[in-house]
């Protein structure tokens, strides 16, 4: 009787475990689609924010403004390309050994 009893208290335990790593397996596939969602909309801020820095660049030099003295500016208006981001991220992840 007890064995008995023992046996289903494995079994139950193998169940549980079993639903448990399948709930941490869909929550990380959803913390990575949210990565990748954040990461693209960090990509089109990115891409938004220089386009604006490069349109107030040209309002200051239509009202004279000098603005060659900032190097930040010639920085910020370097515009990024999503698929080097991309590409550098593969890179980078490839070269990591899997967890």
């Amino acid at each position: 009787s007890l064995v008995i009893l023992a046996m289903f208290a494995s079994v139950e335990a193998i169940f549980l475990s079993t639903f448990v790593l399948i709930n941490q397996n869909r929550m990380a596939a959803e913390d990575n689609s949210r990565a990748d969602l954040d990461l693209q909309v960090s990509l089109l801020n990115e891409h938004e924010t220089t386009k604006l820095i490069k349109l107030v660049e040209e309002i200051a030099k239509r009202l004279n403004i000098d603005t060659d003295a900032d190097h930040e500016i010639k920085e910020l208006k370097r515009d990024v390309a999503p698929e080097a981001v991309l590409d550098k991220i593969e890179e980078v992840s490839d070269r990591q050994p899997p967890e």
